[in-house]
């Protein structure tokens, strides 16, 4: 499967690389040239992105090798073992230039006054300190929260949605776990959570990259015990609408 998503890939983008700039030998007005042109375009600024460099007149000579199943310079095996190394390669590439930044930024960030780092790395600027007590692992705890990229962009807020969220603390990514245990209840902190702390070179979908370091101002704004025991199974039972009842 990933070795005709790749073939695929580097057919169609080749429908976009015959020239810089528009051509204007070719009418983009049918349906199959529009179309063509659209793969073509999609395709390409993806690999674009991803920092591949091809060599034009090599890629289109190959494209109509095996089109027109002439002869090739090389097997097929060989080529998509090719194609696969050069986007390993690449990808190896990308991550180190993501983690050689967030390192420049989290060294910078560390040398601002009042910024605490802890053992793991975890940084944190006291805002305001509360005095109500600190939560434990086992405890739920409601806060508020607005999240952070380095360049600003807001991936969530609960501000934005004036609603506090509760959640578990041993439910969520370590740093966060780790800064809320720093909090007394009324306290408020802008919270740089490291990659390794939060979602690492993967990231989360399209909304956190990999190797982003997060940042979060946060208030502590209570503690809920979570704790549950044998005594609250008939209450969770009616709760879901179940019964020991069997008249």
């Amino acid at each position: 499967m990933k070795r005709c998503a790749i073939v695929s890939c580097l057919f169609f983008v080749a429908l976009a690389v015959q020239a810089n700039g528009i051509r204007e030998d070719i009418d983009f007005t049918g349906e199959k040239a529009r179309t063509s042109y659209a793969f073509g375009m999609t395709v390409g600024g993806d690999l674009k992105q991803a920092g591949l460099e091809m060599d034009y007149a090599a890629f289109m000579e190959g494209l109509r090798s095996a089109m027109e199943q002439g002869q090739t310079v090389m097997d097929r095996d060989e080529a998509l073992e090719i194609v696969q190394n050069a986007f390993e390669s690449t990808l190896r590439k990308q991550s180190a230039e993501l983690q050689a930044k967030e390192e420049a930024f989290l060294a910078a960030n560390a040398s601002q006054a009042d910024i605490n780092i802890t053992d793991s790395g975890l940084q944190y600027l006291v805002l305001e300190e509360g005095s109500g007590p600190k939560p434990t692992i086992n405890d739920m705890v409601q806060v508020h929260y607005e999240g952070t990229l380095t360049d600003g962009t807001v991936f969530d807020s609960s501000y934005e949605r004036d609603e506090p969220e509760t959640f578990s603390l041993d439910m969520v990514i370590s740093g966060w776990t780790e800064a809320i245990l720093l909090m007394n209840v009324g306290s408020k902190y802008r919270v740089y959570i490291p990659s390794r702390l939060a979602y690492g070179e993967r990231g989360a979908g399209q909304v956190i990259p990999p190797f982003s370091t997060l940042i979060f101002t946060v208030e502590l704004l209570d503690i809920t015990e979570n704790i549950r025991d044998d005594d609250d199974e008939e209450a969770d039972d009616s709760l879901s609408g179940e019964s020991d009842s069997e008249d």
